[in-house]
């Protein structure tokens, strides 16, 4: 039994790694895997949310150029301070409602059912939206301003609903937006920071009379898994959307949503 449980830890941080930075849902895919496997992790959301900050950790790595560079120049560039301040406006709408809303998205939207239909309605939005695109005027995240970074913030904080996807609800709202898809992709990737740091946070402190030791090496080996492979993929998405757009993806969680109803309608 721990070794299959050790087994799952080490699957779903795979699979978050490899999702959390495409617009696939990397937490519906989570609750997905997790149904299906009989995962047992940590209470709460702890174990998915502490291995989703693994891959944001990659972002830190991938991008510590930017980041640093921002940080020391906060003081007297103008140009990183507005980058700063966007990333933060940006982050407002899920902060807020995130707090408000946080013990009736986990106990009421969690479930295989809610995940599946929002793979789907994704999906066809990804695919109306890639043959729809605005011209564009955002080439690059230094040109955004706090009101365009806040918009896209308000896409991101529809993505608390699981299945729709953080990254693909930022980088949609973004495009729609007439943003670049690589200024839209690497924004996306920035917002994940403090939003995934808060959720670690906050859920955290809310299950921290559950938590044990024995807890300790499932996250870790989740947390693990998902950034190394979080490293991979992170490199790899920024190019092939600029070659191949976001197409492959709607047709993708069309498929996987559609396959797990069926799933669910003849099981359950």
């Amino acid at each position: 039994m721990e070794n299959a449980t050790l087994l799952g830890a080490i699957v779903l941080g795979l699979v978050e790694g490899l999702t959390e930075f495409i617009p696939v849902s990397s937490t519906g895919h989570l609750i997905l895997l997790g149904d299906l496997i009989g995962f047992q992790g940590p209470p709460g959301r702890v174990f998915e949310v502490a291995i989703q900050f693994g891959a944001i950790l990659a972002i830190c790595w991938v991008y510590r150029a930017k980041l640093f560079g921002t940080l020391l120049g906060l003081a007297s560039e103008p140009a990183d301070r507005r980058f700063a301040i966007n990333v933060l406006v940006a982050f407002l709408p899920a902060l807020v409602l995130g707090f408000t809303l946080h013990s009736f998205i986990k106990n009421a939207l969690f479930n295989p059912w809610v995940v599946s239909v929002a793979l789907i309605v994704g999906g066809v939005a990804i695919l109306w939206i890639e043959r729809n695109l605005p011209s564009v005027e955002t080439r690059d995240i230094d040109e955004m301003t706090p009101w365009l970074a806040f918009k896209i913030g308000c896409c991101q904080a529809v993505a608390m609903i699981p299945g729709v996807s953080r990254s693909g609800a930022t980088i949609m709202g973004a495009l729609l937006m007439r943003v670049d898809r690589k200024a839209a992709t690497e924004f996306s990737f920035f917002l994940a920071i403090p939003t995934m740091l808060g959720a670690t946070v906050y859920d955290l402190y809310k299950n921290r009379a559950d938590l044990s030791v024995d807890d300790l090496h499932l996250i870790g080996v989740g947390f693990a898994v998902a950034f190394v492979a979080a490293l991979v993929v992170v490199r790899w998405v920024v190019r092939f959307v600029q070659t191949h757009g976001f197409t492959p993806f709607g047709w993708y969680r069309i498929a996987i949503g559609s396959a797990m109803l069926v799933l669910l309608f003849t099981t359950r």
